[in-house]
């Protein structure tokens, strides 16, 4: 297949990251069915859209039949078949646990044509294992957007063991098509910018642990002694402090490595429910409760 046979992209999951990865292909003009397990998730799917985007038409920075083309073509799905109907590239962006991911691709393989591709915007879990619950392990890859994915430039192409040239190329044309700048990964514990992200949002967090400086002060310092945009416990709060962990918790378990053992503060307080914006509460309080 090459990029310009794509007409028709499946998303599944209407999440933070389903919803910009399925917003982000319609704006690069592809056809796209959203899925996920109830209305009311996939209903959350499109107000993540829209919210946004009618805060650019409120700027003057689009305008509102814009915003409904936009909108227009995405559909909104329940049922797993029907969203599938017509897919030439499932791009699947769910829950990141391996058990739930490898029943859902088993049942994908069952209900799609061979031709299809199989892409998972995992941010750390095994392309190869995924892919070996289907009969497609060449035609499966990674792609692993960032958060907000509608603005986010990159996108990690992720090579299985078993995944072919031609699966890899399609992936990096269809990023660029999407306004993404691609690199090529080999397959690897959370793959390149978690691999060197994950040691220093956990070390900021052993350093709130040690007393060593105040949370606001850590990020001021990072902020402006490496020019990063946004400090450590600004961006784990930003992508939720759960996420975080279990990314964490994936490349101990997968590298034995102690420098990837996650910080006592932070399971503490992803138990305590603080799990940054989208609870209301992180390292920060963003007037949650």
């Amino acid at each position: 297949m090459q990029v310009e046979d794509v007409q028709r992209v499946c998303v599944l999951g209407a999440g933070t990251m389903g919803a910009g990865i399925a917003q982000t292909c319609s704006v690069a003009g592809f056809s796209v069915a959203m899925r996920d397990l109830t209305e009311e998730f996939v209903e959350g799917g499109f107000q993540r859209m829209r919210d946004p985007l009618e805060k650019r038409v409120a700027r003057g920075k689009m305008t509102q039949e814009e915003v409904e083309a936009i909108l227009g073509r995405i559909e909104g799905f329940t049922s797993l078949e029907e969203a599938l109907k017509g897919a030439d590239v499932v791009i699947e962006a769910v829950f990141e646990e391996m058990g739930i991911k490898k029943e859902l691709y088993g049942e994908l393989d069952r209900l799609t044509p061979d031709e299809v591709i199989f892409a998972s915007n995992t941010s750390s879990l095994s392309i190869t294992e995924m892919a070996a619950v289907t009969g497609r392990s060449d035609r499966f890859v990674g792609m692993h957007f960032f958060n907000p994915a509608p603005v986010m430039k990159l996108v990690e192409v992720i090579r299985g063991s078993e995944t072919s040239d031609e699966t890899v190329q399609l992936a990096m044309e269809l990023s660029r098509k999407l306004g993404k700048e691609p690199v090529e990964v080999k397959e690897s514990a959370g793959f390149v910018v978690n691999r060197l992200l994950v040691p220093m949002l956990n070390e900021a967090f052993n350093l709130l642990l040690e007393n060593v400086a105040s949370p606001e002060d850590i990020d001021k310092a990072m902020k402006l002694g490496t020019n990063m945009p946004m400090g450590p416990f600004e961006l784990a709060d930003f992508t939720g402090l759960d996420v975080g962990l279990a990314v964490m918790e994936v490349l101990h378990r997968e590298s034995g490595d102690p420098k990837f053992r996650p910080s006592p503060l932070l399971r503490q307080l992803v138990r305590a429910g603080r799990l940054g914006r989208k609870t209301g509460r992180g390292v920060y309080d963003y007037g949650g409760g």
